[in-house]
C-alpha cells in the first residue's frame, strides 16, 4: 500500500495553486453565470484552504484529499465556460 506523502501533497497544493492563479471568470457581471462562477471558485479556495490546514497539521491524507475536490471545482468549471482558462489543457480537463 502507498503511503500520502508531505511532498506529493505539495505538488497537488502547488498544482492547484497555479491554476486558481490562471483562471478568470469568463461570465458578464449581474449575470446568473456569474454567481455561479463565484461559487464555483469560492468552493474550489475553500477546499484548497482545508487541504493547507490539514498539512500543516500533519494530516496529508485528508490534505490530498481536500486538495483534489478544490481541483475538481476548477476542471469542471472550466470544462462548462464558467472559467477562462486560456486554453491550458495542462492545469485544467477541458473539452476538446
Amino acid at each position: 500500500m502507498r503511503t500520502m506523502t508531505e511532498e506529493r501533497v505539495e505538488r497537488y497544493l502547488g498544482i492547484t495553486a497555479a491554476a486558481l492563479e490562471k483562471l478568470r471568470i469568463a461570465m458578464p457581471e449581474r449575470s446568473f453565470g456569474r454567481k455561479l462562477a463565484e461559487d464555483f471558485l469560492n468552493m474550489a479556495t475553500s477546499y484548497y484552504n482545508d487541504a493547507k490546514h490539514f498539512r500543516d497539521e500533519g494530516d496529508f491524507l485528508n490534505a490530498f484529499a481536500a486538495v483534489n475536490y478544490a481541483h475538481g471545482w476548477l476542471d469542471c468549471g472550466a470544462r462548462i465556460g464558467l472559467f477562462d482558462v486560456d486554453k491550458d489543457d495542462q492545469l485544467f480537463t477541458l473539452y476538446e
